[in-house]
């Protein structure tokens, strides 16, 4: 399962896979080094050598290489090698001499010795290992809950209870941005993620039995994930298991840190795969979990045979994963429906709908003759599709082949061809995945959704890596978008607002362009008459075409925009493309054909008027917003594509993706955002094996050594000068008073603390520092709260103590006075006088009868 184990005493040693062993780093300390000589080389095979300096004439070198060969270079081509005590560094902005040799070095050494995180200044760097390691287990966990970055080996959950320590100190929603290309671990990462945070904030409260088998909280949190997987993921060339859809999980955390709650958005399922792939690929999991038979009753139920060949629509490419059983990964699905609280008829209705999706795909028509008219060839698998969705046969073949359409005020049947049928066949299976999809996200939200305060979250971001493929379609143009979108974010993030803070707040600063800027690609594809803006324009028309199409385009941007470039020849084989796009991770070349369909989304109408009418009532459900041709919708149960809006005209699939596109910036921009980089090794997925050109790309791309750079020159961290006075004022506790401003108290406790004032900044309404000061002032903090508590602690225990000392001197001279009396009393027992006393002493008190009676007598004769 995808989620932090919760068993115990059986989790293997993590420590070989996070921390370089002792050995290793004795071997590493001992090889000999010379730091005027040693260098770093390019070649062409390794990405760079380390060679030897053997002569220098002006600007050019002579550097003799491993394999004894001489090589004579320019200067700045060759690079400096760092010292050996920083082999294998856990992170990279420690490095004496930072260069692209260093960085790639310091990476595939640790990759080879299976560390696969590493830090990379304020972000981390995770190369997909393409082999499970036991560093995600509960042991694993628990090393890094409430522990310091520098305290513990570089890891996804360090990084993870970073953002969950900030959520909670500094009162603010935070985000994790797991960004890389297709096949580089964002999912697998994302899956960590959101299972830890899980674990950290779970509840201490005992679950009743009746919501046992639904699960606790954290349960139902994790357990998203099988059920997304399974109806979103798919194996591509690149990737076993590739989102293909993007997600934002919102985890939402309550005023003392406990879990409240969850809400997941997705964006842009790739619907084009449930209806065809490519040779090497597969469409959705779940078709071929369901073929499985490991769920009893279910294949029976959803009239399926035992061979996948039988239904088009999912075999046209690979139909197994060797490394994945998809009967076991089919009896997890089904678990995960039931800890979420999908009912079993929810469920039948779920695997029902997907199987009619199967079955669609062995519908077969033919050509009547000479007319443009379609017929049936065959009704066998239309009588499956018309059971499982529980609608009428023969009305479902005449509404494909004659459906209605309103003309003027009346409606009227139009004949369709057999393409035209294909066609609608096709997107009405498309259509109907697609919403059972947001049916699934729509319940997992009202699940996720407790009564419980909320009052922050950290969002979780996973969505489809940048794709270059042999055939690019408009799913990559929005993917790739998404993707530039991300880096600009980040980019604008590390580089530009962190300059313009420095400018603001008046320190000393001199702005670096590090040449990140990546708005002319953003605003070739989003702005006005942009490539999204002229198929939203194009859409509108019903003349328009995919040559009217790729004219606009090629009018507006050809020559014009730097970015907008000529496809290069396609592969033997392979379609060729219509236009390409400069992206920062590499020039893409994008086919158009069938863009302004797949835009409008357009469904048969009165296929969809039959759905809504059928017995299945979950297919009732996520076409309950489809106006259909009643003309009725409402509610949220289905997509929005290709349909008109209250006051919003025609919004079509790029309209709605950009919308949540902006939102999800807007959300983003508002949080504090933690950056996680994903790399893919090699293209063969094979461990343990690097292409160093492959992985230098990606980190040129991706800004890694740019954000080293700013890491390392800037002050990445920073304090408000309250908190600051509030946190550390106990450092200079003699220097600091309450009456104090808490600017002169900040500089008050960093004097009084003689920190270097090169580690600092003093801004207008914070202080700043370099990376790595805020962690030793914390350890300063540790201490002197140490020393304090162990002198309470003495007080403490001297007050007990002397309390407990009076205690037993009052015992003490108690027994004394016990003792001596009866000392005293032993001597006078023997003493005769002491007898004669207590013979005589009780008869002083014995009554003269005779003078009491004379005296009474006396008194009554008066």
């Amino acid at each position: 399962m995808p989620r932090v184990q919760k068993s115990d005493g059986d989790d293997p040693d993590p420590t070989p896979y996070l921390f370089v062993s002792l050995e290793q780093k004795r071997i590493d300390q001992s090889k000999p080094y010379d730091g005027k000589k040693a260098c770093w080389v390019p070649d062409e095979a390794e990405g760079f050598l380390q060679g030897e300096i053997k002569a220098t004439k002006g600007d050019m070198v002579t550097v003799s290489l491993p394999n004894g060969e001489e090589k004579t270079l320019k200067k700045d081509l060759v690079g400096q090698v760092n010292p050996p005590k920083y082999e294998r560094v856990e992170d990279m902005a420690d490095l004496t001499y930072l260069n692209d040799a260093s960085v790639l070095w310091n990476l595939k050494q640790r990759y080879y010795v299976k560390l696969i995180y590493t830090y990379s200044g304020l972000f981390c760097v995770a190369i997909n290992p393409y082999k499970r390691f036991p560093v995600y287990t509960n042991r694993c966990a628990k090393l890094y809950r409430g522990r310091r970055r520098n305290e513990v080996p570089p890891h996804i959950f360090a990084i993870s209870d970073g953002a969950y320590v900030n959520m909670l100190t500094n009162k603010e929603n935070q985000s994790m941005l797991i960004t890389g290309e297709s096949g580089a671990g964002k999912t697998e990462n994302t899956k960590k993620v959101i299972a830890y945070f899980a674990t950290v904030g779970a509840s201490t409260k005992k679950v009743d039995e009746a919501a046992s088998k639904k699960g606790t909280l954290e349960d139902q949190v994790v357990q998203t994930n099988p059920v997304l997987e399974a109806f979103g993921n798919a194996k591509t060339v690149r990737n076993d298991n590739s989102s293909r859809f993007g997600k934002f999980i919102r985890i939402h955390f309550g005023p003392s840190g406990k879990l409240a709650g969850a809400d997941i958005e997705t964006y842009l399922l790739e619907k084009a795969r449930v209806i065809s792939q490519q040779a090497l690929e597969r469409s959705y999991h779940i078709f071929y979990q369901i073929m499985s038979g490991s769920v009893e009753g279910v294949k029976d139920n959803c009239l399926l045979s035992n061979n996948i060949t039988d239904y088009y629509f999912v075999s046209q490419g690979k139909t197994t994963i060797p490394t994945v059983d998809d009967g076991e990964e089919f009896s997890i699905t089904d678990q995960a429906f039931d800890v979420l609280g999908f009912t079993q008829e929810e469920k039948n209705d779920i695997y029902k709908i997907t199987a009619a999706v199967m079955h669609m795909g062995g519908m077969k028509f033919k050509q009547r003759g000479r007319e443009e008219q379609a017929e049936a060839d065959g009704t066998a698998e239309g009588d499956r599709v018309a059971k499982l969705l529980g609608v009428d046969c023969t009305d479902l073949y005449k509404n494909l082949l004659k459906p209605r359409i309103k003309v003027g005020n009346e409606f009227v049947t139009q004949g369709r061809n057999k393409d035209q049928v294909l066609y609608s066949v096709g997107a009405m299976s498309k259509g109907m995945f697609d919403r059972l999809f947001k049916f699934l996200v729509k319940k997992c939200n009202e699940t996720l959704d407790t009564k419980q305060k909320r009052q922050h979250f950290i969002g979780v971001l996973d969505i489809a890596g940048f794709e270059i493929f042999d055939f690019n379609g408009f799913e990559q143009l929005c993917i790739n978008f998404t993707n530039e979108k991300l880096q600009q974010f980040f980019n604008h993030h590390m580089f530009v607002l962190e300059q313009e803070e420095y400018t603001r707040e008046g320190i000393e600063w001199a702005f670096i362009d590090f040449g990140m800027d990546l708005a002319a690609c953003i605003e070739l594809i989003e702005k006005p008459m942009g490539i999204l803006s002229i198929l939203e324009e194009e859409s509108m028309f019903p003349k328009a075409t995919d040559k009217t199409f790729e004219e606009k385009l090629m009018n507006n941007h050809l020559g014009k925009s730097p970015n907008f470039q000529k496809p290069k020849p396609p592969k033997p084989g392979c379609q060729a493309g219509h236009f390409a796009i400069g992206h920062y991770a590499g020039c893409v070349s994008y086919n158009i054909t069938g863009w302004l369909e797949k835009n409008k989304d357009p469904l048969n109408d009165t296929v969809v008027d039959q759905f809504k009418k059928g017995s299945n009532k979950l297919l009732q459900e996520i076409f309950l917003d489809h106006p259909g041709q009643s003309g009725g919708g409402g509610g949220d149960a289905g997509g929005k594509g290709g349909k008109r809006t209250k006051g919003s005209g025609f919004l079509t699939v790029s309209m709605l993706y950009r919308e949540q596109l902006n939102n999800l910036m807007t959300t983003l921009r508002s949080t504090q955002p933690h950056f996680v980089r994903c790399i893919i090794p090699n293209e063969l997925k094979q461990p343990g094996v690097i292409d160093s050109h492959l992985v230098m790309h990606q980190l040129t791309c991706n800004g890694v050594l740019e954000g080293i750079r700013i890491c390392r020159k800037g002050f990445p961290n920073r304090m408000v000068y309250p908190d600051f006075k509030q946190r550390y004022k106990i450092l200079f506790a003699k220097g600091v008073t309450e009456k104090m401003d808490a600017k002169e108290a900040a500089k008050a406790i960093l004097e009084g603390i003689s920190l270097d004032p090169e580690q600092y900044r003093i801004g207008h309404t914070k202080v700043f520092f370099r990376a790595g000061v805020l962690g030793q002032m914390e350890e300063m903090r540790d201490d002197r709260l140490a020393k304090i508590m162990t002198w309470m602690q003495s007080y403490i225990r001297g007050y007990l103590s002397r309390k407990e000392f009076k205690k037993l001197q009052e015992q003490r001279l108690a027994l004394q006075v016990v003792q001596r009396n009866l000392r005293k009393y032993l001597q006078l027992r023997t003493w005769p006088w002491w007898k004669l006393w207590q013979k005589v002493k009780p008869l002083l008190n014995v009554v003269d009868v005779e003078a009491e009676m004379k005296k009474l007598e006396d008194e009554v004769a008066k």
